[in-house]
């Protein structure tokens, strides 16, 4: 969809206060003055967050549903391929956009907004880089509308963090690659109809013998593992990918023989914006809830916003949060301008995700008993919010690119 055509678009008991966390405080805490497009942008994922997730995002967690009627909904809008040109049938934004409407997004729901960073950066994003023109056409434009989405199928039972040591292989037959292996911890597994697969072509070689596979879903040989129940994040699906002779055409190789490591890192650079992105909208619902609930709740004849204990752990609140914003941004910034991002990436992730799990934990100490119950939902931004110090690359090996990335620069 063009850009132009996404833009059109466009008090009493404390169990009572619930409600009044549903909507954001509009006028607190604004960071720096964005674009106009930018700033209409994340009206409109504001305020479809508000109406079309913030009602259901309790239910959909409850149930471990996935919101398809949703996630349809934001392909309409232009949200599942944003920065994919308008010749593929993206929304031909940038990844500053991106980043704004997966923060608004997962403000909403959390869940829903990793279902649309995966398909943006994780299943998109490689494809658009290094795919052919046939692949893209093929392998893109179906997974723009919301009709379908995809995922990326990298971590391995045995192999989370060690992308270089993938033990599914795939050996060529004639004209059809056949895989063999398993993979995990894949999100949208359930709900996908394709994966990007990472296997190993040469194992002599190493990382450098690690390629990257187009699998269309279902396909004979390809089966799911049980979907995961996990401790948040319910709405979207996690499941293992289990491939017993799963023939694809070779065509379906994606880049160049051999090139799938390289693929995976920079994809992952990508998508670390993405998840920076999630995290910090579920730190702004949290710290929304915190904020709406404090200043209705009644002690001492004044609501806690009076108590400085209370406003200490505000003030923390807010510079956490600003501070991984404006990391985020400045990762998104840095790759719309085709300048290197790996460390800025690695910062903002680190700093989002923690940023997110420690106001999500300071959001239900202000809300006291209450932020321990499922008629609140700090809870359960509390059990969205630790994903995200873990997939994508954990915080300890955010620190590590980083400091490889410091002292790299430091010694050259």
């Amino acid at each position: 969809m063009a850009a132009a055509a996404f833009l059109a678009r466009g008090g009493g008991t404390p169990r009572a206060l619930a409600f009044g966390c549903l909507r954001r405080l509009h006028t607190v805490y604004q960071s720096v003055e964005l674009p106009e497009t930018h700033q209409m942008l994340r009206q409109t994922c504001r305020d479809f967050a508000e109406k079309e997730l913030m009602p259901l995002a309790a239910q959909l967690d409850r149930e471990h549903r996935f919101p398809a009627e949703q996630v349809k909904k934001m392909g309409g809008l232009g949200l599942l391929a944003m920065d994919v040109p308008e010749a593929y049938k993206g929304s031909g934004l940038d990844y500053l956009a991106y980043s704004i409407a997966v923060e608004e997004i997962s403000r909403g729901c959390a869940s829903t907004g990793v279902i649309v960073s995966v398909n943006n950066s994780l299943y998109l994003g490689p494809i658009l880089k290094f795919g052919s023109e046939e692949q893209k056409h093929q392998w893109i434009a179906p997974f723009t509308s919301g009709d379908k989405i995809g995922c990326f199928a990298l971590s391995e039972p045995g192999n989370g963090s060690d992308a270089g040591a993938a033990s599914t292989v795939a050996r060529l037959d004639g004209d059809e690659w056949v895989l063999n292996g398993t993979k995990a911890w894949i999100t949208n597994a359930w709900d996908a109809s394709a994966t990007v697969v990472f296997a190993t072509t040469d194992k002599s070689l190493k990382h450098k013998g690690i390629s990257a596979f187009l699998v269309p879903m279902p396909t004979p040989g390809l089966s799911l593992g049980k979907k995961e129940d996990k401790l948040g994040i319910r709405a979207s699906s996690t499941a293992n990918l289990i491939f017993e002779d799963c023939r694809i055409p070779k065509a379906n190789l994606l880049g160049q023989l051999g090139m799938g490591f390289k693929i995976a890192m920079q994809t992952l650079d990508a998508g670390r914006i993405g998840i920076a992105s999630q995290a910090l909208g579920i730190a702004q619902a949290a710290m929304d809830c915190a904020v709406d609930y404090a200043e209705k709740r009644m002690a001492f004849g004044s609501p806690i916003t009076k108590l400085q204990a209370v406003q200490f752990k505000l003030a923390d609140m807010a510079v956490a949060l600003e501070g991984a914003r404006l990391l985020t941004w400045r990762a998104a910034m840095l790759k719309d301008n085709g300048k290197p991002f790996t460390k800025e990436a690695a910062m903002a992730k680190l700093a989002a995700s923690e940023a997110a799990t420690a106001i999500a934990h300071q959001a239900i100490q202000i809300l006291g008993g209450m932020g321990y119950v499922t008629e609140m939902p700090a809870e359960r931004h509390y059990r969205d919010a630790r994903i995200t110090e873990i997939y994508e690359g954990t915080s300890e090996i955010q620190r590590l690119v980083i400091a490889g990335q410091v002292l790299k620069a430091y010694r050259s």
